[in-house]
């Protein structure tokens, strides 16, 4: 059975007597640190020079600091960068600022499970995870909820790493949900399973060939949109209301049959083979040294994939007849339809 923590669980006093610096000012940073606030914790934002985020965390009522000057004032490091730049970010501007006794919280276990920063002896490595996007979890805390996440301690360097996990996870809300204990190693593998092979790789290649196959066979395009992209939006709400069960429920007894006799066709045993290989491939090392490699050389093969996944006809179709849904505003300011400001 899972270790779960809820409120009762923790003392706020803890993180409240800290100082806490909070590196990134994205989806979580936000979030993490306007939380943190809210619970009565001392918080400044750390920034790159020049980071477009510093004029929306000094409008937030921060005081935003260098990295390097955040983590020397800081007693809890919070490090909320992108993957690909948290090792740089953290050998140029955090490991010189360390002190023993201080800490470093992560909301993702990618650099420490695959050895991109090492802490040096002295400093607690713990993680707080919240299992949903950043303004999410500001908006549930803003509504006296909150969102789960998952805990875990790697390093237990000051013999009072939990009871900081767990206060940190309280102050952002997120123990009024719940708290799973984990490991950085469980965390970061599964998280990049699910991104992989189901949530964004397997659900993306999926709605893909179901629209090549429609319209290759003469089928509209608009027609075949539809059917395969924007339809998938009420199943997938069903199954998060009340998993695959209540969807089977929820649509015609032709289309839960259809579920039954043909998802096995398309998702065959085959698949699941590969999903295992995927997953070898993120246990082993060989996905995070592709990804950090091709980073380290200014992305070519990322931005080309990128760029091959935007010209794919179902982009176009689904530009057009998204214009007829007055309903589908998008909520972020940052991303216009058909092109994403990068």
């Amino acid at each position: 059975m899972s270790e779960i923590y809820y409120d009762k669980d923790a003392d706020l006093s803890i993180i409240q007597g800290k100082k806490v610096a909070v590196v990134g000012y994205g989806s979580q940073g936000h979030a993490h640190a306007q939380n943190l606030r809210d619970s009565g914790v001392e918080v400044v934002i750390g920034l790159k020079e020049g980071s477009k985020s510093k004029a929306k965390a000094e409008e937030a009522g921060f005081t935003v600091l260098s990295t390097a000057e955040a983590s020397a004032w800081a007693d809890v490091i919070v490090i909320l960068a992108p993957d690909q730049v948290q090792r740089h970010l953290f050998a140029d501007d955090v490991l010189p600022n360390l002190a023993a006794g201080k800490a470093l919280v992560f909301g993702h276990g990618f650099n420490i499970r695959f050895g991109y920063i090492t802490a040096p002896e002295g400093i607690d490595v713990v993680m707080v995870a919240p299992k949903g996007p950043g303004h999410t979890v500001r908006r549930e805390y803003e509504a006296g909820r909150g969102v789960p996440v998952i805990v875990a301690v790697e390093k237990d360097a000051s013999g009072a790493a939990w009871p900081l996990t767990l206060s940190y996870a309280k102050a952002i809300g997120g123990l009024r949900a719940a708290g799973i204990k984990t490991t950085f190693t469980e965390e970061t593998e599964t998280d990049l399973f699910g991104e992989q092979a189901v949530l964004c790789g397997g659900a993306s290649q999926l709605i893909q060939y179901g629209f090549e196959v429609l319209t290759e066979a003469g089928y509209q395009p608009q027609v075949a949109y539809f059917e395969v992209l924007h339809e998938l939006k009420l199943i997938v709400d069903l199954m998060w209301e009340g998993g695959i069960a209540k969807q089977r429920w929820s649509v015609s007894d032709t289309a839960e049959y259809g579920d039954y006799v043909s998802g096995p066709r398309v998702i065959d045993a085959h698949v699941k083979e590969n999903m295992k290989a995927v997953l070898a491939d993120i246990q082993n090392g060989a996905f995070a040294a592709r990804f950090i490699e091709d980073q380290d050389a200014g992305a070519p093969e990322f931005l080309a994939l990128r760029k091959k996944g935007e010209e794919h006809p179902i982009e176009a179709t689904g530009r057009e007849l998204r214009k007829l849904f007055a309903w589908n505003a998008s909520a972020d300011d940052d991303y216009i339809d058909g092109e994403a400001a990068r």
